[in-house]
């Protein structure tokens, strides 16, 4: 996947569209990656306070997507930390983008992956192997699915029904 895109360029190509194809994430994310700027095909995670199916996916081959995790927003628990960010850069995730904490912050800087999350948090996650995965996820009011593409750079994050032409 090419990173010659900008988030603020798509939005201008986009800002008049009204089929709800284009969708742009709210500014809560911070950025905890080695890679500022990723974008790919959406793999999602639905999951609260507990990382099982998210450790799951990072093991497992990336193929250059982008996993999205739906923790429900919680700040209680990290759902990624640095042994996941390292799995998710191994494996070839491009990025992952946490609705919810990380931890291990200067492990996850030194991971070659986007890493996007609400904040840090300590504090582990329960393992109850509960969750779902590949559903649709809504986040902040903005609706994202399986197979669409995420594109994050140092302006944003915004989602598409298709890859940018």
């Amino acid at each position: 996947m090419s990173n010659t895109f900008a988030t603020c360029d798509l939005c201008d190509e986009h800002k008049n569209d009204t089929d709800g194809a284009f969708r742009v994430l709210p500014p809560l994310f911070k950025d905890y990656g080695g890679r500022i700027k990723f974008a790919g095909p959406v793999s999602t995670v639905k999951c609260f306070e507990d990382n099982t199916l998210v450790k799951a996916a990072v093991d497992s081959p990336g193929q250059g997507r982008v996993l999205v995790v739906d923790g429900g927003g919680s700040l209680r628990r990290a759902l990624v930390g640095g042994n996941l960010g390292k799995a998710a850069a191994r494996n070839g995730w491009a990025g992952v983008v946490v609705y919810g904490c990380v931890r291990d912050s200067a492990e996850l800087a030194a991971c070659d992956v986007g890493i996007r999350a609400l904040a840090l948090m300590p504090l582990p996650t329960e393992k109850r192997n509960e969750g779902q995965n590949d559903v649709a996820v809504q986040i902040e009011g903005v609706w994202i699915r399986p197979g669409d593409w995420l594109y994050a750079d140092e302006d944003g994050i915004v989602v598409m029904d298709k890859p940018a032409a």
